[in-house]
């Protein structure tokens, strides 16, 4: 009998993956919260779009508001659930999709931040899978029923990740990782915590800093000052994963050291760093339409991740002995702009520089 898959959060991340899922002839269900776009889902499909002309198609996809969901009891039990929601939803999305997950079904956290043990808290650490999306890898959902990607899929450099949490390679594991192959090239990784931690550097280094200066992912990195606040929050974020004992991977091809000298004012290591950080502004290696999801929520008076990304760098350090103080402080205004008591601009990074 096929898979059964259901996507819990079929927003950006959740709609991309599904999409291509439902165009390969893979039992996916999308289920969201957004009425009007569950509506366009159904009446038209799922429209993607990406850096090519190629890329772009419309995917007939079945799709149900998060009201429906009971009619699962009827249904086939599910054998993978993919949570894709925001970091803060994650507990009641899965226990909304947990009483109908099969004998040996299991949840995928394909989200930013570290969420494992707040699935496994809810199924168990034996129905916890982890997926993250790292290199060249970024979707917004621009409007009801379309998604666009911003960055190109490359056939050598996988965008995917997947693993389990106890790092060996499963036979789950590798059925998985084929069905998300539909969607990009994916490595399964023995190093989900490593993997994790190195995301959560970028999300860390990338994610706040637009959402308070509203600046895209070119204009970021290409700001003489700002980037300079985006090496140093790299940095302390690398430097607090290894604290904690992580085996950090490369971040966006470099070795995580030099980014944590370049931070920690290193002059080689920042030319070194600069000199790559430019290149992916004047490369084409993003649209200029790129922006990271808190950078989205911002524009769209939504609550944001800030205290699963920098926030949580910051606890994490306290509890390493390692401080982070400029997550906390990006965590602050962050959420002074959340609240609306602040207009994101670079100015109000300066000072972190």
């Amino acid at each position: 009998m096929s898979t059964r898959v259901v996507v819990v959060g079929a927003g950006a991340v959740g709609g991309y993956l599904g999409a291509h899922m439902a165009r390969a002839g893979v039992d996916v269900t999308l289920v969201d919260a957004w009425p009007q776009h569950v509506a366009q889902m159904r009446e038209h499909g799922l429209r993607i779009e990406g850096m090519t002309e190629a890329e772009g198609f419309t995917a007939k996809v079945r799709a149900l508001d998060i009201s429906e969901v009971q009619r699962f009891i009827k249904e086939k039990p599910i054998d993978v659930a993919i949570v894709a929601v925001k970091s803060y939803d994650t507990a009641w999305a899965t226990m909304l999709i947990a009483p109908y997950l099969s004998a040996s079904g299991y949840v995928v956290t394909a989200q930013n931040a570290i969420n494992e043990e707040t699935v496994a808290q809810v199924v168990g650490w034996g129905r916890t899978v982890g997926c993250m999306l790292v290199n060249n890898f970024a979707v917004d959902l621009y409007e009801a029923g379309a998604i666009r990607r911003t960055m190109p899929r490359r056939a050598d450099l996988a965008s995917v990740e997947c693993g389990e949490v106890h790092g060996r390679i499963t036979p789950r594991l590798t059925a998985l990782a084929e069905m998300l192959g539909h969607a990009d090239t994916v490595h399964m990784t023995p190093n989900l915590w490593g993997v994790r931690w190195s995301k959560l550097c970028v999300n860390g280094m990338r994610n706040g800093v637009s959402a308070s200066t509203g600046l895209g992912g070119n204009a970021r990195d290409g700001h003489p000052i700002i980037r300079r606040v985006v090496i140093k929050l790299c940095g302390e974020a690398i430097r607090v994963g290894q604290a904690l004992g992580y085996s950090l991977e490369k971040i966006i091809g470099l070795d995580p050291e030099l980014y944590a000298r370049a931070g920690e004012g290193d002059p080689a290591a920042l030319a070194a760093v600069e000199a790559t950080m430019k290149t992916w502004t004047e490369l084409g290696a993003r649209s200029n339409l790129q922006r990271p999801s808190m950078a989205q929520d911002i524009a769209k008076g939504r609550r944001t991740e800030i205290d699963a990304i920098n926030g949580f760098v910051a606890l994490k350090g306290d509890e390493a002995g390692v401080p982070a103080p400029t997550h906390r402080a990006l965590a602050e205004i962050v959420r002074k702009i959340e609240a609306g008591t602040m207009e994101p601009r670079p100015e109000t990074l300066f000072h972190l520089a």
